[in-house]
């Protein structure tokens, strides 16, 4: 088990077993919505100098809000979008991704783990980058979403649909 914090402690979220995989994400909306997050009165930084968003994603099913779950308040970008970022209130820490839709996975934000991590695996979206922002070559990258990455997504939501 693996436990994401806020700054200040007040919120807790317990990620159980091993992540589906470990991304940064460039693209548009991921972009603005850390940019939104970041505006918010005592927010650090989410965004890297990059223009990525560095994310560890869990089964919806290994994901337990511990402590302080009634300190989360959900952002959204537009009003009729299906994402919302989920940011701990009471230290401005941007914390999960929540989909109003089927999606099986959750996207914990990367910097509110500690300790050791799975490695970075992906960069995805690259071809929305900021125009001038070099993107680091230590990992493979894709202008999209790389099979491999597709592929652990599939094979998650399989493994989910058989420990029932």
């Amino acid at each position: 088990m693996r436990t994401a914090r806020c700054s200040c402690g007040s919120v807790e979220i317990e990620a159980l077993g091993t992540p589906i995989t470990s991304v940064v994400c460039y693209c548009d909306s991921c972009q603005k919505g850390s940019r939104q997050i970041e505006a918010l009165t005592n927010a650090v930084p989410i965004l890297g100098p990059d223009g990525g968003t560095a994310y560890v994603l869990y089964r919806k099913d290994r994901i337990k809000y511990s402590k302080g779950a009634e300190l989360l308040k959900g952002y959204k970008i537009e009003e009729k979008s299906t994402t919302s970022r989920v940011v701990a209130t009471c230290c401005s820490s941007a914390m999960v991704m929540r989909f109003d839709d089927a999606k099986h996975w959750v996207p914990v934000y990367r910097a509110r783990f500690q300790g050791d991590m799975l490695p970075l695996q992906w960069r995805i979206c690259t071809k929305f980058k900021p125009e001038n922002a070099g993107v680091p070559t230590d990992i493979p990258s894709s202008t999209m979403y790389p099979a491999g990455f597709m592929w652990k997504l599939l094979t998650s939501r399989i493994s989910m649909l058989f420990s029932r």
